[in-house]
Formats: structure tokens, C-alpha cells, sequence
């Protein structure tokens, strides 16, 4: 077994074996990356796919059918009108600001708090959706926006025959 140099960055700088490299230490350095990451910025592999102006966006499903395109965004809280739908090409864009506050009041205590803060999420449709037919919906904190297909793109089944000797 061998075994391999080791200095911090603050040292200097890494030693790396580059003739000798195994699975091992290559394994060894991804995972070593991955902490340098880690400590560098702890939440910043959680808040990248999120990452707003504002700080904040919402979680989306996108599901397809036969028939439809449908996304569901959490917003919970947020009144539909700060919510603003647009499609223009194949690129459907959900944008808005969420504003909350709480006030509480007692005899000899005052509790208040604020959230705010603007999202802008975008969807990659594809190419086979009708862009005229474009309904959503707002229930308990979900909105959920249905794109229709276009009657060309629906499943045609095709039945195979026995071939001809």
C-alpha cells in the first residue's frame, strides 16, 4: 500500500499521484471536493435549483397525459391575482410576489412578522401543446395550469400484421 501525499489548500496547495491514480483515490478526491463544497457553502447545493432574486420559488410538478399538459406550483398563501401566467414560444413562465404578515398583539407583548419576496419559474414545453388553450386554477395553495395537447399529437395505435408469404 501506498501512501499518498497530502497538503491542505492553506498549505499550498494539493498533491495528487497523477501516475498512479485508482478508483480509489479517485474516489477519494470527489468525495474531498464534494466537503470542500460543503464547507465553502452548506446550503448552497439545496438552494441552487431555487435560487430567485427574491429567494424564494415554488415547487412544481409537471405531469403529461394523453390529452394535456399540466403543472402544479405550491403557493401557498398567495392570493391569485399576485400571480402572473404567460406562454410564448414552447416556454411557459410562472411569476409573482408573495407578501405575508402576521401582527399579534398582547396586554405587555407584540409579535410581528413579515415574508416577502418575488419568484419567476420557467417550463420547457414541448412542442406539441396548443398555446390557445391554456387554463389554471388557484385551491388551498396549489395552482394548477392545464395546456392542452394538440388533437395531432395524441397515441395512434398501430396494429401489426402477419406478413404475407
Amino acid at each position: 500500500m501506498k501512501l499518498i501525499p497530502w497538503r491542505s489548500k492553506k498549505d499550498g496547495g494539493e498533491i495528487r499521484p497523477s501516475e498512479s491514480s485508482t478508483s480509489i483515490t479517485r474516489f477519494r478526491d470527489e468525495v474531498d471536493r464534494l466537503f470542500d463544497r460543503l464547507f465553502e457553502d452548506p446550503f448552497g447545493m439545496i438552494r441552487e435549483p431555487l435560487a430567485t432574486p427574491g429567494g424564494w420559488a415554488p415547487t412544481l410538478d409537471v405531469v403529461e397525459s394523453d390529452k394535456e399538459v399540466m403543472v402544479r406550483a405550491e403557493v401557498p398563501g398567495m392570493d391569485p391575482k399576485d400571480i402572473d401566467i404567460t406562454v410564448s414560444g414552447n416556454v411557459l413562465t410562472l411569476s409573482g410576489e408573495k407578501r405575508d404578515s402576521v401582527e399579534d398583539k398582547g396586554d405587555n407583548w407584540y409579535h410581528c412578522e413579515r415574508r416577502f419576496g418575488t419568484f419567476r419559474r420557467n417550463v420547457q414545453l414541448p412542442s406539441y401543446v396548443d398555446m390557445n388553450k391554456v387554463s389554471a386554477e388557484h385551491a388551498n395553495g396549489v395552482l394548477t395550469i392545464h395546456i392542452d395537447k394538440v388533437s395531432s399529437a395524441a397515441p395512434k395505435k398501430v396494429t401489426v400484421k402477419p406478413a404475407a408469404t
